[in-house]
């Protein structure tokens, strides 16, 4: 049995600080034993980390497009940013990759892709975030996973972590799988877990304040020399 966080950033991301070799000792005391690296528009990281884990590793990226954000997962080649959405999902299509729409229905993220691009193209994706370890509102991921139910798809979980506190925090327990195909059948079968509201809540302040560490950070470099 996998237990698959299907959201991931590590130091390849602008945001994130989560160095490889953290997020293998995060995922190993987690016993988290499969993760898709999904960093923002590479997958450099990904393909790394896969060559270092001793567990699974999916390589995937999350695209900035004109229409929203984008996953591609079982990716081969790096897909540039600021395409349209209907491109991007042709160019993860032709390198064999499945398609993957993060935080449909995230109420504080303006990357989110835009809902009536959604609506437009939900039937050429594969899989939908029905939960995301960053939404915290009640209804985000209430939202996404009603739309998905309603159209048959299959449901995706991650922790969307950018820190090593966050690993753990969603992910699906399902059977294990040798190709994309086999994953998006057990995809379908499985149970998704997630930590409870404090430990999740608990991340985000971490993180909140590290980001206004480095906030301070920069203003004083910037007040020194401008």
């Amino acid at each position: 049995m996998l237990k698959v966080d299907m959201h991931v950033h590590t130091c390849y991301s602008a945001d994130s600080a989560l160095s490889l070799e953290n997020l293998i000792k995060a995922c190993q005391n987690m016993g988290v034993n499969c993760i898709a690296v999904t960093d923002h528009d590479t997958i450099k990281g990904a393909v790394r980390l896969q060559e270092i884990a001793p567990f699974r590793v999916i390589v995937g990226e999350e695209i900035r497009t004109l229409d929203g954000e984008i996953t591609g997962l079982f990716l081969k080649e790096e897909i540039p940013p600021n395409l349209s959405a209907e491109e991007t999902f042709s160019r993860i299509k032709a390198q064999g990759g499945l398609i993957y729409i993060p935080h449909p229905f995230s109420f504080f993220r303006r990357e989110a892709i835009y809902i009536e691009k959604l609506h437009e193209l939900y039937g050429h994706a594969d899989i939908i975030e029905c939960y995301n370890g960053r939404n915290f509102l009640f209804f985000e991921n209430r939202r996404a996973i009603n739309f998905t139910l309603e159209r048959k798809l299959a449901m995706g979980a991650g922790s969307d972590a950018h820190h090593q506190c966050e690993i753990g925090n969603v992910f699906i327990e399902m059977d294990d799988f040798n190709t994309k195909e086999e994953f998006l059948a057990g995809l379908k079968k499985g149970r998704v877990v997630v930590a409870p509201y404090s430990r999740r809540i608990g991340s985000f302040m971490i993180e909140a304040f590290f980001f206004l560490v480095w906030v301070k950070i920069f203003n004083l470099f910037r007040k020194k020399y401008t």
